[in-house]
């Protein structure tokens, strides 16, 4: 594990005004109900996104703008929701009002170049604020543009493409399948290679909602406070890890012989719990991992290709402190296994019918740690003509929520870059307990 380095670099944007993209060609005016899984309370908020693109020859008189905006507004001919507005009916449900009203736009200039970010590019990185500008009332739930897009050429011929997106349109595999449709078409493309799925009814309660799981990882108590110790969100620093092969193969000493784990099951169960370690909580009380599972391929048949909606389920492991921090790594490690198999047909239906009976609660976040795999989502591999991004993933850190971002060194090997966000004294714990967990003598025993 590498901690990565906080910079302070300096630049200025001179940003032109903002536009609205529509679809180029007349799109179906017409009411599409979001699914059950898309709307619920965790999902209604915007999601911001990096992602960084190197100067190409092949490229040189091309402006980035220019070519991706021409190439938005040919896509959403085919994703024309994209391009209208939220409305809110009876039990909170979402539908997109499918005005063609368009996506907002930002052309921008940058006098920076892409070495000045340094060798690595990771979160937090300076002026986000001014790479992707929050336009002063559109980033509201209903009635608002559900993408922002800011396009920002840098000195060198490289640019940045920023995105702030409304999550209960998409999750993370919807949001790339859209981004590539893009890429696609301002590379040639006619259409999508994959044609866009809308089908939202997939994931919709059923007529007779039948809860079968307990379903922890949902805030069944709506009228107080969650029980736990809530994180002081003063003094928060951000700071992402980089993690090699070597690091994961490190954590690998304390697996079980006959325990067979994922880089995902093996980094989250380390994370949670240094993280926990670090926090200095009571050992009696119990602390939780939420793991953000894609769901497309639980289903039998599988989800159609090309579904873009939210297919997420959101499985939880707890523990009580003590157990989590006294015990071996293998212990939080079967945890983490254990959590991901509740993902099954029948457990989205569950959740699916929970969420409508329940008034679309939010997973609980209390005592909660989050943890999300960016890995294999495919955003670095989105080419507008210049080729696949050099980074892909969020623009800065949160407190609750770590993504696993894929990355790779000079030499072409897969590392993972993971920001962490926690306060300050927090943080120089955790890092020494992350740096003790690689270079600690491997025990295997867990008392489970």
């Amino acid at each position: 594990m590498a901690l990565l380095p906080s910079k302070s670099l300096v630049f200025t944007v001179r940003r032109q005004e903002a536009e609205l993209v529509v679809p180029c060609e007349p799109t179906p005016h017409e009411c599409k109900p979001l699914s059950d899984v898309d709307d619920q309370e965790g999902h209604r908020f915007h999601v911001r996104g990096f992602h960084f693109h190197q100067s190409n020859l092949s490229m040189k008189g091309q402006d980035p703008a220019k070519v991706i905006k021409e190439a938005l507004a040919k896509a959403l001919v085919f994703y024309y929701p994209f391009a209208g507005r939220l409305r809110e009916g009876p039990n909170r449900k979402l539908i997109v009002d499918c005005t063609g009203e368009g996506v907002l736009f930002i052309e921008a200039d940058a006098d920076v170049s892409l070495v000045d970010f340094g060798d690595e590019l990771y979160p937090p990185f300076p002026c986000a604020e001014e790479l992707l500008y929050d336009v002063p009332g559109s980033n509201g739930l209903l009635n608002s543009p559900l993408l922002l897009i800011q396009v920002t050429r840098l000195k060198c011929g490289g640019f940045i493409f920023a995105h702030r997106f409304n999550h209960t349109m998409a999750d993370g595999t919807g949001l790339s399948q859209f981004m590539t449709a893009i890429g696609e078409i301002a590379r040639g493309a006619l259409v999508p290679l994959t044609p866009p799925v809308w089908e939202r009814h997939l994931l919709s309660a059923r007529d007779s909602p039948l809860i079968t799981y307990q379903h922890e990882e949902y805030s069944h108590n709506t009228s107080g406070p969650e029980n736990g110790t809530i994180i002081p969100t003063d003094n928060l620093v951000c700071c992402s890890f980089l993690f090699r092969q070597s690091h994961i193969s490190s954590l690998r000493r304390f697996v079980p012989h006959n325990l067979r784990c994922s880089t995902f099951d093996i980094l989250s169960a380390c994370l949670w719990r240094c993280r926990t370690k670090a926090l200095e909580l009571d050992p009696n009380e119990d602390v939780r991992l939420i793991c953000i599972v894609n769901a497309r391929f639980k289903f039998k048949p599988p989800l159609p290709l090309g579904y873009y909606g939210n297919a997420l389920g959101f499985p939880m492991a707890s523990s009580s402190v003590g157990k989590l921090t006294q015990n071996p790594l293998a212990y939080a490690l079967k945890l983490v296994k254990q959590a991901k198999t509740k993902v099954t047909e029948e457990y989205m239906k569950s959740t699916m019918d929970l969420l409508v009976t329940r008034g679309r609660p939010n997973v609980k976040l209390v005592g909660s740690y989050i943890v999300s795999d960016l890995t294999r989502a495919k955003f670095k591999e989105v080419d507008f003509g210049w080729g696949e991004a050099v980074f892909m993933g969020p623009e800065t850190c949160w407190e609750l929520i770590s993504f696993y971002i894929p990355s790779k060194n000079k030499k072409g090997e897969d590392e993972i870059i993971v920001p962490v966000c926690l306060p300050a004294s927090t943080m120089k714990s955790f890092v020494k307990e992350l740096e003790d967990m690689m270079k600690d003598e491997p025990t295997v025993h867990a008392d489970i």
